[in-house]
This record gives C-alpha cells, sequence and structure tokens, in this order.
C-alpha cells in the first residue's frame, strides 16, 4: 500500500510539472499581448498637461495655461489657479465673463487661414510681456487651432523646441480640431525661426520690412521728425 501511495504521488508530481511546462509559453504569450507596445508610451511629461476638459484647459508651462473660451463660472478656477492675464484670439472679447478687475485683458483676434509673422510677434511679445506679471491664459473658442498655433510657436521660439516637436503636441495633445489644423501646420512649417527670434529680439513688428505695420513705423518716424 505505501508502494502503491508514493508511486500515485510521483505520478500526480509529474502531471503537475508536465502542466506547468506546457503553462509556460501561454503565459508568455499572454504577457507578449498585454505588455506596452512600443510607441504607445504614457504623455510626453513636456507636453501640456490636462487640467480640466470641459474648456480644454491645460498647463503648458507654471506660468502659461491654454483653453476654449471660458464661461463666468469658469473664473473661480482660474483665480484659483493664478491667472494674471487672459489673452483671447477669438473675434469676441472677455467683457462678458471676466468681470475680475484684477485680471489684464488682451485682446488680439487671429485667423489661422491669415496669419503672418506680425500677428505672431504681437502676440509672442504680449504673452512675454504678461509673463512678467504673473500667470496667463491664452485662449480661442475651441482651444485648438488659433491657439493651438501659437502654443506651438511659443514652444519653438521661447523652448527650443523643433518644428516637427511642436507639430506633434498640437496634433497628439488631445486639444481636438485636427482635421482644421492644416492652415497652422502650414504656417508652422514655413515659418522662418531665427528671422522671427530677430524680430523680437529687436522690437521689430515684423521680419519684413515691408510689412504694413514697418511702414507704418517709418512714416510716422517720419512725421515725427518733421
Amino acid at each position: 500500500m505505501n508502494r502503491f501511495l508514493q508511486g500515485l504521488r510521483l505520478a500526480l508530481a509529474s502531471l503537475v510539472f508536465l502542466g506547468a511546462l506546457l503553462a509556460l509559453p501561454l503565459s508568455m504569450a499572454w504577457a507578449a499581448t498585454t505588455a506596452p507596445v512600443p510607441g504607445q508610451s504614457a504623455r510626453p511629461v513636456n507636453w501640456a498637461q490636462p487640467l480640466d476638459s470641459r474648456i480644454n484647459l491645460y498647463r503648458m508651462t507654471p506660468d502659461l495655461y491654454r483653453s476654449a473660451l471660458p464661461s463666468a463660472g469658469d473664473l473661480p478656477q482660474l483665480q484659483a489657479l493664478g491667472i494674471a492675464t487672459v489673452i483671447n484670439f477669438y473675434q469676441r472679447g472677455d467683457e462678458q465673463w471676466l468681470k475680475d478687475p484684477r485680471v489684464v485683458q488682451v485682446h488680439l483676434p487671429l485667423r489661422t487661414d491669415r496669419i503672418d509673422d506680425a500677428d505672431v510677434i504681437e502676440v509672442l511679445r504680449s504673452i512675454r510681456q504678461a509673463q512678467s506679471r504673473g500667470r496667463v491664459l491664452i485662449h480661442c473658442k475651441h482651444g485648438q487651432n488659433r491657439t493651438g498655433l501659437i502654443a506651438a510657436m511659443y514652444r519653438v521660439i521661447y523652448q527650443n523646441w523643433s518644428k516637427e516637436q511642436a507639430l506633434a503636441e498640437m496634433r497628439g495633445g488631445g486639444f481636438g480640431g485636427e482635421e482644421r489644423m492644416g492652415d497652422a501646420e502650414r504656417y508652422l512649417r514655413d515659418a522662418d525661426i531665427p528671422a522671427l527670434r530677430s524680430a523680437l529680439a529687436t522690437g521689430a513688428c515684423s521680419t519684413s520690412a515691408w510689412a504694413l505695420c514697418a511702414l507704418k513705423d517709418r512714416l510716422l518716424g517720419v512725421i515725427e521728425g518733421v
């Protein structure tokens, strides 16, 4: 009887060992299917980080935020974030929802289908000036194309991102509106970054001496010199 029980135990142990060997390839295959796929990593930490999907609100840097058009109900959240300046690229101003006199309102309407270097220089210069006073929110109506283009230009001009890096965030950041980003992408791809940086550094209004704003400045200079 003892020999019979020992033989039975040995047979059961062999079956368990054989089952483990058979299960090993299956477990390896399952692990392969559930492991992270290269290219599907977590959101890059240097991309704008989501705060409130209702208004497409993201933090780009500790002192720069982007969003869609807020409403009066969103003001407490923006106040809690310490927003000191709101820069609006939408055609309609912010007077209806932004009633806090402590928050500076800057209205610079944009259209991505006709944007030029003078527009971008004016906006980027305004953002930098506003950042000297505190935290800044930039927005348009949906927080996608106009805001997306300016956010990308900020990344390239001030944070030294490549155009490809800025375009990747613009399209993959979850801001929406990808199907309407053609004009914004074309401007970014064609932008003369060294010329834009030079204009910002020297106080020029455009990268071209023949831009309307440059001609206007020269004309005013002549009038004032008379």
